[in-house]
């Protein structure tokens, strides 16, 4: 499967006569948009492939699904007023956009080097990202939209599975609900974790449905936790980055891992 095959076979399945689609060969994206409004969303194909190696079909179903519910949400209206509880963070690249398609900003804060916080109205299947239009159509405070989030996000349940990889223990946050990642902003939660590592604490957001925390107690863990992150990164369907973070008395400082050394960046 290469990415000239996989846009053919995206294109297939979401065929219509209101939408347009472009293929991208130098940078491996389909972009797909609404031909009256030119509002879409562009999809990065070597994830996609990356998990139809391992899934085959699901994985192009999974992407349909989420393209169609993502086109059909920018032309819906929404508000804030009465949804407080459908709030939350969503971390993201230092890459992502700053403003919509249409050019008006998005509402976020920069979190790490490689990292930035945006905003989202949950909407059930999928979730829009809060812009300026919206904060002032409402006539809410950005503050108000961050605190609130930041609550939401320490509300969620954190369901946690363990693995242990030649004496170094990996718990993996895997719920799939959009905001897997968003939970490294659960601060308490870290803080508690934290107090039962044995080793160095390290964590890793490679894409937006998983975070990585690692209790690396050798030179080997770092190894691991860099392969594992690449993998993750490389099949995700958001992903954030294949950089890995060192946890220190509540501070996230990224790193580079090369064989058997790192490096703080």
């Amino acid at each position: 499967m290469n990415s000239k095959r996989m846009y053919e076979e995206i294109k297939k399945k979401l065929a219509r006569d209101d939408w347009a689609f472009r293929f991208d060969s130098k940078k491996d994206t389909l972009r797909i948009e609404n031909k009256e409004t030119k509002k879409g969303v562009t999809i990065s194909l070597p994830g996609i492939i990356a998990k139809w190696e391992e899934q085959k079909d699901e994985a192009i179903n999974e992407i349909v699904y989420y393209i169609e519910q993502a086109l059909h949400t920018m032309h819906e209206h929404h508000t804030l007023s009465g949804k407080e509880k459908d709030i939350y963070p969503v971390i993201r690249s230092t890459s992502f956009p700053t403003k919509t398609s249409d050019g008006i900003p998005l509402i976020y804060d920069e979190h790490t080097a490689e990292t930035r916080i945006y905003y989202a109205l949950d909407l059930g299947n999928t979730y829009r990202l809060i812009d300026e239009k919206l904060v002032e159509q409402e006539h809410w405070d950005v503050e108000r939209i961050k605190e609130i989030a930041r609550f939401n996000v320490r509300s969620l349940e954190v369901k946690v599975k363990e693995d242990t990889v030649a004496g170094n223990t990996f718990y993996f946050v895997n719920t799939n609900d959009g905001y897997d990642a968003s939970r490294i902003l659960n601060e308490p939660f870290l803080a508690k974790f934290a107090k039962n590592i044995k080793g160095t604490m390290a964590l890793a957001v490679p894409h937006q449905d998983v975070l990585i925390i690692a209790d690396i107690q050798n030179e080997v863990g770092y190894d691991v936790l860099a392969q594992m992150t690449m993998s993750f990164f490389a099949s995700g369907r958001v992903p954030i980055t294949a950089l890995s973070f060192l946890y220190e008395n509540g501070e996230l400082e990224p790193i580079f891992i090369l064989g058997k050394n790192y490096r703080k960046q």
